[in-house]
């Protein structure tokens, strides 16, 4: 019985949550105009950006690493900056994401799903104005990654249900620990030099055996390596969609249990 109750409990937060999804999708549209109000690009710029860094780091670490195909090492770079660029600041702005919204957490009946959703969609949005402008410029580099992109609907899926549970949980745990907000900027930190980003994972050596410890990159190489290679490893990309499934149910069950403190802790 208490199973059953706790099931309906998630289930009626997400399905309130939903029910508002006009209105949290059009406040994450209307922060992302909002932040660029008064700019000649507007939104552009969150391509523009990734595109400077992408061209410059390119150059050093081609260079640096010797590469010997340079155009392939483009596109494998700037897939792997604009996918860790979103995830990142997904995950960075997670532990004061309640903290934020306190007043309207304080004074209002909002689910407090809504503000995840919320966040969720606002990171949603940058993601596809960046990486539109990313990958149609590496297309110059590689012109196959555009039938590619096809190929890679799961992993696709698998990134995104990513960038919503994983600051999710970090969102309530920043709530109960604030040293949450001071350890995750470090954690990312570690994580970027630990991850085959800029450099092949093979450059790892005996040290490859991080790379499967590490689910962000899990999530980023899976939707990379399938647009640059045209396939899908269907056995891997079923592991990470379980790990998302579990993560999901985990932060939902989190949520269900933390939400009647949360106006306490905050």
């Amino acid at each position: 019985m208490i199973k059953n109750k706790r099931k309906i409990r998630i289930l009626n937060i997400i399905f309130e949550a939903i029910k508002l999804r006009k209105v949290w999708w059009f406040t994450a549209w209307s922060r992302t105009e909002e932040r660029f109000a008064r700019t000649s690009l507007g939104s552009f710029w969150l391509g523009l950006s990734n595109l400077l860094s992408i061209s410059l780091l390119s150059v050093v670490y081609g260079t640096v690493f010797k590469v010997d195909n340079f155009n392939k090492y483009v596109v494998y770079l700037g897939l792997g900056m604009v996918l860790w660029s979103s995830i990142s600041t997904s995950i960075g702005s997670a532990p004061n994401l309640l903290i934020q919204n306190e007043i309207k957490i304080k004074n209002t009946n909002i689910n407090i799903l809504f503000y995840p959703f919320e966040e969720w969609s606002f990171q949603l949005h940058n993601f596809i104005q960046s990486f539109l402008i990313v990958f149609f410029a590496l297309i110059f580099f590689d012109s196959s990654i555009f039938i590619n992109f096809f190929i890679a609907i799961l992993p696709l899926f698998n990134f995104l249900i990513f960038m919503f549970w994983c600051p999710l949980l970090i969102c309530l745990l920043g709530v109960r620990f604030r040293d949450i907000y001071q350890l995750v900027p470090i954690l990312l930190q570690l994580t970027f030099l630990l991850s085959p980003i800029l450099y092949m994972k093979e450059n790892l050596g005996k040290l490859i055996w991080i790379v499967n410890l590490n689910p962000i990159y899990l999530v980023i190489s899976q939707l990379r390596d399938s647009i640059i290679e045209g396939r899908v490893n269907f056995i891997p990309i079923i592991g990470v969609l379980f790990m998302n499934f579990i993560g999901v149910i985990f932060s939902l069950l989190y949520l269900n249990r933390l939400r009647s403190k949360i106006p306490f802790l905050l």
